[in-house]
């Protein structure tokens, strides 16, 4: 397995097409048939109120405001419905850290859907951060928290919230979100209690090589001692409306973009999947990254509020996606949420 220091030199190398030869040669290693998946799902977002007020935000809303909501149970149900319509078989639950709503509302609202839409749709839902704030709102331990939501219907937890794994950062974009120890115990606990999960890392938000790297090495240790994760997901932050953009004054271009996909596919063998994104850095971008170590696209996003709030304006319908994989000479399968594409088309 690859050193943190070979790692640390492939950031810091200019042989871009070398690094992605070498990732390419893992994803085929892992997946030598030729597919890559992509899924088709919703991301719903059931509030935008927050009381963490991260500088890399531009959904969030303070509480009272005048645009700020929460949505009732007819609105999910009709966007859930629409993604079932849709052929989806899955959603991306996800909100802002609500100072009122405890366990209770969740448990309802899963067990709400449950009943409604039985196996028709996955429940993929709530952060690590929000996770955390369930808990404390509601005077539980994270075990009980995660263990009850599990038993009202939720079935695979987003790795949303990790942004970078390192609390220096972390204090710097995020200062009232929560620690990296908070990330790193909510997925251990959902893996303890035989739930999956993801992991993502949002950088270019003026981290360091060695920043990004103790992210991976989390990731890794975490996966190496349970297997939980089913694949990593690295983006690129969307500085345009959001204060950070101020101080971060350069985006993570294209190139290292790749680096970063191609690297973590080689740092992080032990993950089965790593998504090729094309929400923030497009459909071009994308596609050649399913060259350096990618064997996904994600989803064609059916509704996206948070990084478009932040400026970017990607879109992909399904054909789309299907031929952005099969113009770089790949199979496209759709997936379900965890990644099982055996069944599907």
């Amino acid at each position: 397995m690859m050193t943190r220091q070979e790692a640390i030199d492939l950031f810091r190398s200019d042989d871009l097409i070398g690094i992605g030869m070498a990732a390419d040669g893992v994803r085929r290693k892992l997946h030598p048939h030729g597919i890559v998946s992509y899924i088709i799902d919703r991301n719903i977002n059931y509030t935008n109120f927050c009381t963490e007020f991260c500088s890399f935000c531009a959904f969030y809303r303070p509480m009272g405001h005048a645009e700020g909501y929460i949505h009732s149970k007819e609105v999910i149900f009709d966007k859930i419905q629409e993604t079932i319509d849709l052929g989806g078989t899955g959603i991306l639950m996800q909100g802002g850290l609500h100072p009122e709503l405890k366990i209770e509302w969740y448990e309802d609202l899963l067990r709400s859907i449950k009943e409604r839409f039985g196996d028709k749709i996955w429940n993929h839902c709530f952060s690590a951060p929000e996770i955390v704030n369930i808990a404390e709102v509601s005077g539980l331990t994270l075990r009980d928290t995660i263990e009850r939501l599990r038993d009202a219907g939720l079935q695979s937890i987003p790795g949303g919230g990790a942004e970078i794994l390192d609390n220096d950062v972390r204090r710097r974009i995020s200062r009232l979100k929560s620690s990296t120890q908070d990330w790193i115990d909510v997925h251990r606990t959902a893996h303890a209690l035989g739930m999956r999960t993801t992991a993502t890392m949002m950088f270019g938000c003026g981290e360091t090589v060695e920043q990004r790297m103790n992210h991976f090495d989390i990731v890794r240790r975490i996966q190496e001692e349970t297997g939980g994760f089913t694949a990593f997901i690295p983006w690129s932050f969307q500085r345009e409306n959001t204060s950070l953009g101020r101080f971060v004054k350069e985006e993570a271009t294209g190139v290292e973009y790749l680096k970063t996909l191609a690297i973590s596919r080689l740092y992080l063998e032990n993950i089965l999947n790593i998504q090729s994104s094309w929400v923030t850095p497009g459909l071009k971008t994308c596609q050649v990254g399913l060259r350096f170590g990618g064997n996904d696209v994600g989803s064609i996003m059916i509704e996206e509020n948070v990084v478009s709030a932040a400026g970017a304006h990607h879109q992909a319908t399904e054909e789309e996606l299907r031929r952005l994989i099969r113009d770089a000479g790949f199979i496209p399968k759709q997936r379900d949420t965890l990644y099982r594409t055996y069944f599907l088309n």
